[in-house]
């Protein structure tokens, strides 16, 4: 059985923005995620911006990375986003209504650095895409305990 989102991400209410994983597999994550009024960042009219994307993918590679912690018993470590490569949006909005499925794929593994493809679709068809690089330092790591400090 596939843990809930929030058991995955050290984030805490109301951050969590994805609502559930779909599937998973050595090497990739499907997430999903449903705009609603509700959603965090949700602008009345508009939707939630598309750039918010952005942390629906680092929240999937975050997720890959906790299910890989749950697999082998382990606890769900913090990440950082890095960097972001040719992140490309097909409109400004993911519009209230929509079911988003969030991807990523993991490219990269260097010890406690990884680059995953990311991709998000609606209805079948690819709406948005970047390339991720993600840290996740160890918990001995001088930047991990400045940042639980």
């Amino acid at each position: 059985m596939i843990p809930m989102v929030a058991d995955l991400l050290p984030h805490a209410a109301p951050m969590v923005l994805l609502d559930e994983v779909i599937s998973w597999q050595k090497g990739e994550v499907i997430t999903a995620v449903m705009i609603t009024d509700n959603s965090p960042f949700f602008h009345l009219n508009f939707g939630v911006p598309a750039h918010v994307g952005l942390e629906y993918m680092a929240q999937a590679c975050g997720v890959y990375a906790g299910l890989q912690a749950h697999e082998h018993g382990l606890p769900v470590r913090m990440g950082f986003l890095l960097g972001t490569r040719n992140f490309s949006a097909i409109n400004q909005w993911f519009t209230k209504g929509s079911r988003l499925i969030v991807s990523a794929r993991e490219t990269l593994r260097q010890d406690t650095m990884g680059v995953f493809n990311c991709t998000i679709a609606l209805e079948n068809k690819e709406v948005a895409h970047a390339q991720l690089t993600v840290y996740q330092p160890d918990e001995a790591d001088p930047i991990f305990l400045k940042a639980i400090g």
